[in-house]
């Protein structure tokens, strides 16, 4: 089958790949439904991430089982399922306490953007929908697996609770689904920081009611003009770098939570200025697996709309096409479809 390949900088390649099979018992084969273009995808495309060889591409994945290995028991062919970018077990100490994506098995989901994908630890992986779901809940539904997630977790992970003031720093499709998670959590008020008309739509569409523009000190002045001097009590970190990262810390109240899921690139904290903010830092990478009944939940009954952040949809084969309109920023996020 063909797959997507980065070979380095802004070269992607949909060419001829291995046809993924069991390899172990508690695998599972997938004919994939729809995958895309993750935000995390653009750190090695654009050069800043090391590619040492030609690398399959993909962790974001929905899609009917094909096959199952022989001790998979709760994924049956014919299914439609939805995983996270991390395969895990969901029954080490880690996965109970609901860090999956820090399970002691953890394997990185990669290869999605294919036809056809193996799934290691199927069981504990995997979550199936009790109905083969319409065409118009698949971009929906795909968004649980990875961006959703994220945006979630860094609503949790910042501590977000009904009456809260939230910033939000990034407004990549992550960022804009923190927006709609931390909506559903009950905040009051969601400032984000954006610059694009388009994204600052879909912003005030999933719930922010303020839009900054600053950046810098100036975006950590206005912020803090906003909250008459106080700060918010919850940001989401959703970048990655050490601008977005110290303006994250410098809009946050003392005593309030930051919750960081950009994946970090160049981010250095000094201790002792860390130590006289008083704020609250958790994040890493989402632990998807942990809320994906309850997303999914969300989606199928209609309360969330999360697929509105895919504004582009191409077929499989135009990937690369996919990758430069969001690294030239034409896109928020890319749906591929086989």
């Amino acid at each position: 089958m063909k797959g997507t390949v980065l070979y380095g900088p802004r070269d992607v390649r949909f060419e001829e790949i291995e046809t993924p099979k069991i390899t172990k018992p508690t695998d599972a084969i997938i004919r994939i439904s729809a995958s895309c273009v993750c935000g995390s995808d653009l750190w090695p495309y654009r050069g800043l991430q090391p590619v040492n060889e030609p690398t399959p591409m993909g962790h974001e994945y929905c899609g009917i089982v094909e096959e199952v290995g022989s001790a998979v028991k709760t994924v049956k062919p014919g299914q439609f399922v939805i995983g996270s970018f991390a395969a895990s077990d969901n029954t080490c100490p880690h996965c109970q306490a609901g860090y999956q994506s820090s399970c002691v098995n953890r394997e990185w989901m990669l290869r999605a953007q294919a036809p056809v994908l193996r799934v290691p630890l199927a069981d504990g992986t995997l979550v199936p929908l009790p109905d083969i779901p319409s065409d118009d809940l698949i971009p929906s539904l795909l968004a649980t697996s990875d961006v959703l997630g994220t945006g979630w977790f860094a609503a949790v992970a910042a501590k977000v609770k009904p009456g809260n003031t939230v910033a939000v720093v990034g407004d990549g499709a992550v960022g804009l689904l923190g927006v709609l998670s931390a909506k559903q959590m009950g905040a009051e008020r969601i400032i984000v920081m954006s610059r694009h008309a388009t994204r600052q739509k879909i912003a005030r569409e999933f719930g922010a009611t303020d839009i900054v523009t600053e950046r810098g000190d100036e975006g950590v002045a206005r912020i803090k003009d906003l909250t008459d001097g106080i700060g918010v009590d919850s940001v989401l970190e959703c970048v990655g770098t050490q601008e977005s990262m110290m303006q994250a810390i410098r809009c946050t109240r003392p005593g309030g939570a930051i919750g960081y899921v950009g994946v970090p690139h160049g981010v250095e904290l000094g201790g002792e200025k860390l130590f006289y903010t008083h704020v609250h830092l958790h994040g890493g990478p989402a632990p998807v697996r942990q809320y994906l009944p309850k997303l999914i939940a969300l989606v199928l009954d209609g309360k969330i709309n999360p697929g509105k952040v895919f504004d582009l949809t191409l077929p499989l084969e135009q990937v690369a096409e996919g990758y430069r309109a969001m690294d030239e920023r034409r896109a928020i996020k890319t749906l591929l479809r086989p």
